[in-house]
């Protein structure tokens, strides 16, 4: 989950910026890592207005339709696991020993196939930086277009990686990971057909990446309806019928560009000089220009009307003053706003939500990829783990959905600093259930768990929005990820410490991840909660000190010039004095 899942399209209403660039509520938020305002794509982004209802709602229907199947397919990996064991999948990685004692699965089979996840969690979450630069500079379509080129690349090379002599598996799994931002990221601009409805496009598109997870659960209850005669090269065939989907559906129906924000409708319908061009200094004939500029009036004014109607406002008044709600209650918005990256970057804001999401990424990806092997040992008991298995394939994704209308109530009406509490209230919770060796201890832990995942997701980009502001998103939340997703790569060295150290006992590295998570987590949360508190006192302070500024309403009349005093002071230098508060707040 991303920022998307979060915020509206009424991008950033601030009164000052770090940039001598246009108002902030005409910008348009940027995914881009690269650069902070990308001059967008080659084609200028579409107003909602312009295009049909019907073909709009076509959009939508149709890229809730292959993120369900595409988007986060990959993160199904405990549902297929099995059916990989069973076809032998690096069963050569075995040695002789644990193959005459026909294990079900050998240490170096296991290792090889987490490996194939961890893979392809790392690249999801890597290739957020390209996609968004991609996006930015050509446009969704193309975006789209590649992710339907990976996603038939990663099912050729896994259907046909039985009959190959490298492996194929690993890469397949891969490109199937990078087909999946590719299409998930270039549909959050749909959130912007219908903007009095984002929010419930942008939960239909976060609900289906979280339902793909179960795209590999259906399969193998088909795999085990049939024997096994659905192998998986058949199936990963026939799912060459999802990219397909996705590349017609591109070029015949998605745009090619992105739709206008609500702020660039906003400007558009503000916007009056158009009427007067230019070129009317040609015309001799004053009635002609008069009757050109009345066309354009009338034009103009036809568009306002259609924004209207799309915004419910012309000038989108009752989003914003939802936002500024939400604003409001975080307690951290604008902690870092108007700081350069390189300033986010080294301030405890950013190194804290790092650590605990390097931590936490780390954690949900290990149980994701060895949940049936840390319940074979706890219980002892094969078939009891096999059954915990096949409830979290089931719950994974059906958590995901149900969580989600409640994780957007959460962080709308409840300050960041509860939170961040509430996700290390929960983290440790589920820490504590997962070393218990008792099967209702194992239930409890997945119930948990899959509403803790969408919830930490969410939670972490909504805290970089408010803390970082749009200007630098693209930058250090892009960051953030990458980093998260590079230091999954030692899930595979708890692997090798769980088999080998610990002798397949998943409870050492849990607690060891725990304790982490919980140390690190405590910090984070005390120090949000004393700038929050920090910032709050700052406000009141402004309020009091712009109350004071205030004239008497017979101040003029006693000859009191502070009117201009106050308009130099309070104005004039209210860009540096927002800096300055900043930066003060981030150290």
């Amino acid at each position: 989950m991303s920022l998307s899942e979060r915020l509206t399209t009424m991008e950033e209403y601030e009164p000052w910026s770090r940039e001598a660039s246009p108002d902030s509520r005409h910008r348009k938020m940027s995914f881009n890592p690269v650069g902070t305002w990308t001059p967008a794509a080659h084609e200028e982004p579409v107003g909602a207005f312009e295009v049909p209802q019907w073909k709009r709602i076509l959009q939508v229907v149709s890229a809730v339709i292959y993120c369900l199947f595409a988007a986060g397919v990959v993160f199904g990996f405990a549902a297929i696991k099995p059916v990989l064991i069973r076809e032998g999948v690096y069963r050569d990685q075995c040695t002789k020993q644990e193959l005459d004692d026909n294990v079900r699965v050998c240490y170096a089979q296991d290792l090889r196939l987490n490996l194939m996840f961890t893979v392809a969690a790392v690249s999801t979450n890597v290739v957020a930086l390209p996609v968004g630069t991609i996006l930015d500079r050509y446009g969704p379509r193309v975006c789209g277009i590649i992710g339907a080129i990976s996603i038939t690349t990663g099912s050729l090379l896994f259907a046909f990686a039985w009959n190959m002599s490298v492996d194929g598996y690993i890469p397949g799994y891969l490109f199937l990971a990078l087909g999946g931002p590719f299409t998930f990221i270039s549909s959050f601009q749909l959130s912007n057909t219908f903007p009095q409805y984002s929010g419930l496009i942008l939960a239909l598109l976060t609900g289906a990446f979280d339902t793909s997870s179960a795209i590999f659960l259906f399969y193998r209850l088909i795999y085990q309806a049939t024997d096994g005669a659905f192998y998986p090269k058949k199936f990963f065939l026939v799912y060459l019928v999802v990219p397909v989907y996705i590349l017609i559906v591109q070029v015949f129906v998605m745009p090619a560009s992105s739709y206008k924000t609500v702020g660039e409708l906003v400007h558009q319908a503000e916007d009056s000089s158009g009427d007067i061009h230019d070129s009317d200094d040609d015309i001799e004939d004053p009635s002609i220009i008069q009757r050109l500029r009345e066309a354009r009036r009338v034009h103009r004014e036809s568009v306002v009307s259609e924004i209207t109607e799309l915004l419910g406002t012309k000038d989108g008044a009752e989003q914003s003053k939802k936002e500024e709600k939400k604003k409001n209650v975080s307690g951290v918005w604008g902690a870092l706003h108007g700081c350069t990256a390189a300033e986010q970057i080294r301030s405890p804001w950013f190194i804290l939500i790092t650590l605990f999401t390097v931590v936490q990424m780390l954690r949900i990806n290990y149980f994701v990829a060895t949940i049936r092997a840390q319940y074979v040992y706890l219980l002892g008991n094969y078939e009891e783990a096999v059954a915990i298995n096949n409830f979290f394939d089931v719950a994974l994704p059906l958590g995901g959905v149900i969580a989600v209308p409640f994780i957007g109530i959460i962080l709308d009406n409840t300050s960041t600093p509860f939170c961040l509490g509430l996700l290390v209230t929960l983290a440790t919770a589920i820490g504590i259930f997962g070393v218990i060796p008792q099967t209702w201890a194992a239930y409890v832990n997945i119930c948990l768990f899959v509403i803790y995942r969408p919830l930490y997701y969410t939670t972490v980009s909504d805290y970089a929005a408010k803390v970082f502001g749009f200007a630098t998103f693209g930058k250090v939340y892009g960051l953030i990820i990458c980093l998260a997703g590079l230091f999954n790569f030692a899930q595979s060295a708890l692997d090798a410490l769980t088999h080998k150290v610990f002798n397949n006992n998943p409870v050492p590295v849990n607690i060891i991840l725990l304790s982490l998570a919980l140390l690190i987590g405590s910090f984070l949360v005390g120090y949000v909660y004393r700038k929050s508190w920090k910032i709050h006192r700052e406000n009141l302070e402004a309020e009091a000190d712009g109350a004071r500024e205030v004239l008497m309403p017979d101040a003029n009349a006693n000859g009191i010039h502070g009117t201009d005093y106050g308009a130099m002071n309070g104005h004039g230098d209210e860009e540096s004095r927002g800096r300055s508060l900043n930066m003060t707040r981030g150290f």
